[in-house]
């Protein structure tokens, strides 16, 4: 068995139509990774707050590595305004997220949603605006911890939609 170079994998890349908006996600490495993630699972863009770290963070780039030259991203004000645009554009709003009404991400058709937006909350707080979201999905946990990493959080649902709605 031989480990394969960056040289010798060829991806079958593919776009997604879905966008992720961060909903002030402060933490430099998070931004980063969240670059990376959404380029390799075909994310089609990316919306960070203004109070987030940007691309000239040097934290940011060395995380993403390069990655945000690959993937649109653009920068938001208003978070209302900004998932209100998306609703009209015809998206789905998809909080990752526990709460309530939350449906085991295993459980949730991904099929039945054209273009999909997902929404991560911030480190802290979580999603501010939760009455903004046509759903939320949760990642069952089996451990004493109720709670991940957005951004592995971000991983995990990226793999199940791309899974579900592969060509």
């Amino acid at each position: 068995m031989k480990q394969l170079t960056h040289e010798e994998i060829s991806n079958n890349k593919q776009e997604f139509p879905i966008t992720i908006v961060c909903d002030a996600i402060r933490t430099p490495e998070n931004i980063g990774m969240c670059f990376r993630i959404a380029e390799s699972f075909g994310v089609s863009k990316l919306y960070l707050h203004e109070s987030s770290p940007t691309i000239a963070n040097r934290t940011v780039k060395r995380t993403a590595r390069n990655t945000f030259n690959e993937i649109p991203f653009e920068q938001y004000e208003s978070f209302s305004k900004t998932i209100a645009n998306l609703k009209e554009e015809g998206n789905t709003i998809i909080g990752i997220e526990i709460t309530d009404e939350s449906i085991n991400i295993q459980d949730f058709n991904f099929k039945n949603h054209h273009k999909i937006v997902l929404l991560l909350g911030s480190e802290r707080r979580g999603i501010e605006d939760i009455d903004n979201v046509d759903a939320t999905i949760s990642i069952p946990m089996y451990g004493r911890n109720s709670s991940m990493n957005v951004i592995h959080s971000l991983a995990i649902t990226l793999y199940e939609i791309t899974n579900q709605i592969k060509k």
